[in-house]
């Protein structure tokens, strides 16, 4: 048998101009078509004709301007754009473009300029995709981060004020009558001054539980000593205090926005107080990485671990609260708890800068957002 070489069998034939034609012709997705060195559009394939509405033969031999909304019109923007992409080879653009209907819809739109081999103009390749839906999309992902930043403002403010007024007055009251309790055991004897030290001690156990609540109350100072020292501190005063030993691994690549800091302290909060409520455990670990433009957080135990609890989230305020808190957010949180092997809270969270709330996401290929305000959508 006579054998090919491995040239020729990884050799693959270069398709013909007519094929090539023919598929750029027949996407649909994009609206490819060329324009003359004056801007008027020479070909239409059929992404142009669904996403524009214009037929082959209703807009070739047009200025491409007639895509273009009033407003732009009016600062030579389409001409700009051509002298943008011949100077430097290509644009690429986000703005509102105009159907044949006269409805607006967003669109990314790259121009390309084409020379010859002598160098001489000869045209344009406009490339050109709706991009509405992912527009909407992104604005009411801003929109939903900017009530979440609001709403994780609200709670913090009503949390401070709840801690002071317990601890200005709750707390001051049930130290006087304490003080009071104090006194009057040194004044009288027996069968009363032991009910007396009895009654001592539970007001003492309260002022603690109420000391104990006013801490978590209050917002952890995260503004000042940045996230990873307050769950370093919450796990030596209070983790530390139940008996139980912990570990904070973190791995950040910058210290998160308030906003988002706060939403995982509380999370992490709520998850150690499950911890010593309900595990039995003897560790647990808490680490802290960044991932995917946001914090990936795990906190788990050695306890007993129990399965029946990733069914019973809607019976469980603190799980619900935990779940809540981080989807409210943007992000996701799951639970894992196995007989013997201890129980896992995960979650992650988007990280997004109360300076960016007015942008559109981190890495996402926008450009050249007018200023103006935003005309209505497509009708």
């Amino acid at each position: 048998m006579t054998g090919t070489s491995p040239d020729e069998r990884s050799f693959v034939p270069a398709p013909s101009e007519t094929a090539f034609t023919l598929l750029v012709s027949s996407v649909l997705d994009y609206g490819i078509f060329m324009l003359d060195p004056g801007g008027y559009v020479s070909t239409w394939n059929a992404g142009a004709e669904r996403i524009k509405g214009y037929r082959a033969q209703d807009i070739i031999g047009k200025h491409f301007s007639v895509f273009y909304p009033p407003e732009d019109i009016a600062v030579r923007k389409p001409q700009l754009e051509l002298k943008v992409a011949v100077a430097d080879g290509r644009l690429e653009d986000e703005g509102w473009r105009i159907r044949k209907d006269g409805s607006r819809f967003w669109a990314n739109v790259v121009i390309t300029a084409l020379f010859d081999e002598t160098g001489e103009l000869r045209g344009f390749g406009k490339v050109t995709r709706d991009m509405t839906e992912r527009r909407a999309a992104e604005q009411a992902l801003t929109e939903r981060r900017r009530l979440f930043t609001h709403l994780v403002q609200a709670q913090e403010l009503e949390r401070r004020r709840i801690a002071w007024d317990v601890h200005d007055d709750s707390i001051q009251a049930m130290v006087a009558v304490g003080m009071r309790l104090q006194l009057l055991a040194d004044r009288v004897g027996e069968p009363y001054e032991s009910e007396i030290a009895q009654l001592d001690t539970s007001v003492r156990e309260a002022v603690g539980r109420l000391r104990n609540l006013t801490f978590r109350l209050q917002p952890p100072g995260i503004d000042r000593h940045g996230l990873i020292e307050s769950l370093s501190q919450h796990l030596t005063d209070e983790v530390g205090g139940w008996g139980l030993e912990f570990s904070l691994d973190h791995a950040l690549e910058k210290e998160p926005a308030s906003e988002t800091a706060i939403t995982i302290f509380r999370i992490v909060q709520e998850a150690l107080l499950n911890v010593r409520k309900h595990a039995r455990a003897r560790t647990v670990r808490v680490s802290v990485n960044t991932e995917d433009r946001g914090l990936l957080v795990r906190v788990a135990d050695d306890g007993t671990g129990h399965p029946a609890a990733t069914q019973r989230l809607h019976e469980h305020f603190g799980l619900m609260e935990m779940r809540e808190r981080a989807e409210t957010a943007g992000g996701w949180w799951t639970l894992r708890s196995e007989p013997g092997t201890g129980t896992t809270v995960e979650f992650w969270v988007p990280d997004l800068p109360s300076s960016l709330l007015d942008e559109p996401l981190p890495g996402a290929p926008v450009r050249n957002f007018d200023s103006r305000p935003d005309p209505q959508g497509p009708s």
